[in-house]
């Protein structure tokens, strides 16, 4: 008696197999779509595009911008400020005492700000947040912050990154331009615009937002 085997053909997917695998190709191309459109996000502050989501390197987590607002001084538009930190956070005790990495901007609009002007600026926020111990212990430090700065014109920027366990990373336009040790540092650094005297209240309250859309 012979026996024939027949070889079965796969059976062609029907129609809810490929709807189900429009579903899953659908919401992988939507995922990396959403991934891209945050990473070139843009808000607009005072005419400056600031980019919603920020990277650091020796951070795995990119940053997301927390809020931005504009430094005045006597009517005048000195440069605009955005901060980036992990996770949203509306509050400045909270920022401080956790201290995450984190990312301070400042986009310069005004004509020119001087390194005399930009020195003096430093000090003034330092002393308006700090005692005069802690000023001491951070002397050093301050002072050789204070020289990586140069004379800075409109459409320059500054970040002011904090690593932890490394430091604040300054650079000016793109450019590194050092790092100064210590989470005492850049937590004195950043009372400069979240302490208790920020140098503008209502730039605290803008960089406090958490509000920005993505």
């Amino acid at each position: 008696m012979h026996c024939c085997i027949r070889r079965q053909r796969p059976r062609p997917q029907g129609r809810g197999g490929l709807r189900a695998l429009s579903i899953v190709w659908l919401v992988i191309v939507t995922g990396a779509g959403n991934a891209l459109a945050a990473q070139t996000a843009v808000k607009e502050v005072a005419g400056v595009a600031l980019p919603v989501v920020a990277s650091i390197a020796g951070v795995e987590e990119p940053l997301r911008l927390n809020g931005a607002g504009t430094r005045s001084k006597f009517f005048f538009r000195i440069y605009v400020a955005a901060l980036y930190l992990p996770q949203p956070n509306t509050s400045a005790e909270r920022i401080l005492d956790q201290l995450p990495a984190n990312r301070l901007l400042m986009h310069f609009v005004y004509d020119e700000v001087s390194k005399h002007k930009l020195d003096d600026a430093w000090e003034e926020g330092f002393r308006a947040n700090l005692s005069e111990s802690a000023l001491l212990r951070l002397r050093d430090r301050l002072e050789r912050f204070k020289n990586l700065f140069f004379t800075l014109h409109g459409g320059d920027q500054v970040w002011l990154d904090y690593v932890p366990q490394q430091g604040t990373r300054v650079s000016i336009n793109g450019e590194p331009r050092g790092v100064i040790g210590g989470s005492d540092f850049s937590r004195a650094l950043l009372s400069v615009w979240l302490g208790p005297n920020p140098v503008t209240g209502s730039l605290k309250k803008a960089l406090l937002a958490a509000a920005t859309p993505l």
